[in-house]
């Protein structure tokens, strides 16, 4: 006969210790999201409706162009966090792995694919 006490059963079961930094790291990336976005949609919105070389002589600005990556990036990443929390949640198994995988690589192609048009423009 074991003897098992509560805790011993639920050692190396549950928490992946991770939880706080997640936490952390979305607040963070919301915050900066929260100035980032108003600001760029003023400024992005500002280039709607003229011709192709005043959008091109909008972001080959430093400014404008930083901000684009900016955005791109740590909302992509903003992004990959939020999408995998929820999988995390709701998914099992195989389908959860893959679905983590896909998400990811989700975000990273289209950071990259709009980085590399940016500096397409830019340059």
């Amino acid at each position: 006969m074991r003897y098992l006490t509560a805790r011993k059963r639920a050692e190396g079961r549950g928490a992946g210790h991770t939880g706080t930094a997640r936490h952390w790291s979305m607040t963070v990336s919301s915050v900066a999201l929260a100035f980032l976005v108003p600001t760029w949609v003023y400024l992005f919105g500002s280039t709607l409706g003229q011709d192709h070389a005043a959008v091109v002589r909008a972001f080959s600005h430093p400014f404008l162009a930083i901000l684009t990556a900016l955005v791109l990036v740590v909302g992509m990443r903003h992004f990959a966090m939020g999408a995998t929390m929820m999988i995390e949640d709701y998914a099992r198994g195989t389908a959860r792995k893959m679905l983590v995988i896909f998400v990811i690589s989700l975000a990273w192609v289209i950071a990259a694919t709009g980085l590399f048009a940016l500096i397409k423009i830019a340059l």
